[in-house]
């Protein structure tokens, strides 16, 4: 299958052209599968099944209650050499043949071509050209731009200079990341280039993410001004919630930095997995979420606003997806 053909094929599959961003911690299969019902991509990282027997059975729920009718599930493998169970996540995906595996903090060859056995697609994130271009090199078969504004780990450059930079010399699967949590959004994601719009701070605050009432309230009371771009709690700059930096007992305009060097992504059960629980991880776009909602209803939202944002522009509002013909 072609670079091309792949984002074609995907999005023929989709009521709207997201992928649900796996969140660590929150991402969890009643998360995934109302995302698959609801027509797009749902995801969830491996670490956030603990033990690594919960990972097995999280893989068989999924196989078990999803149909073809519904839109396709990722996981998300951290490829750093920090998560120790990296070769176990690795042959679980394998054997339950997981169809799409999004990869993060390095570009490893063999997890490629072990997805890759069974026919699986994997889309690598980034935040810049020379990890864009070594993915691919690596074996990728698609991008994830993590631009400015994205939740959790995030790059400082503007969404549309990373992905006019990257579609220049790429042709294949652009999903595109960074503070967007409407359907116009979603409609910018794809006039800049992209595929796919990456989504995550906004299923925060649904009524099936595994997060606390508290971390869901904060979402929709926050606005982009709230957000704090800081490298202290893992080693790796991100985005974060400064109402739970401040609720931390922290001056979040006089955070210190972090070592890189001891960069810690949640592979254990020490200090991230804290960090993520206590330290709210956000994009800039949370000022657009307005109420917690079930996963169904925001996808309606998304839609309702991505046909308008179609029509404000004089193309047809609804004329979606390919998955919607004859609905």
């Amino acid at each position: 299958m072609t670079h091309p053909s792949i984002a074609a094929d995907l999005k023929a599959r989709l009521r709207l052209p997201v992928i649900g961003a796996p969140l660590f911690i929150i991402s969890h299969p009643p998360l995934v599968l109302a995302q698959c019902r609801a027509g797009i991509v749902g995801s969830f990282p491996s670490l956030n099944a603990r033990p690594i027997a919960q990972l097995d059975e999280w893989l068989t729920e999924l196989h078990e209650q999803l149909t073809p009718a519904d839109a396709p599930f990722a996981v998300n493998l951290i490829v750093h050499k920090s998560n120790a169970r990296l070769e176990q996540d690795v042959a679980l995906v394998v054997k339950h043949r997981a169809p799409i595996v999004i990869t993060s903090l390095g570009a490893v060859p063999e997890v490629n071509e072990a997805v890759h056995s069974y026919g699986g697609i994997v889309l690598h994130d980034v935040t810049n050209q020379r990890h864009a271009r070594k993915a691919i090199a690596k074996g990728a078969d698609g991008l994830i731009l993590v631009a400015s504004g994205a939740g959790g780990h995030a790059g400082t450059q503007s969404p549309f200079a990373l992905t006019a930079e990257t579609r220049a010399w790429f042709d294949g699967p652009i999903a595109l990341s960074g503070a967007i949590a409407t359907g116009a959004g979603v409609l910018a994601a794809e006039a800049a280039g992209a595929d796919f719009a990456y989504v995550g701070s906004a299923f925060i605050a649904t009524d099936e993410a595994r997060a606390s009432e508290a971390y869901k309230a904060a979402i929709v009371e926050g606005t982009a001004a709230e957000i704090v771009y800081t490298n202290l709690f893992t080693g790796v700059h991100g985005n974060y919630l400064k109402s739970s930096v401040v609720a931390a007992g922290l001056d979040p305009d006089n955070l210190p930095e972090a070592d890189p060097s001891k960069m810690n992504f949640g592979s254990g059960d020490g200090g991230a997995v804290k960090a993520w629980r206590d330290i709210w991880g956000a994009g800039q776009g949370v000022g657009s979420v307005d109420a917690v909602l079930p996963v169904a209803g925001l996808i309606d939202r998304l839609q309702r606003e991505y046909r308008a944002a179609r029509e404000r522009i004089g193309l047809p509002g609804h004329a979606v997806m390919p998955s919607e013909a004859g609905a």
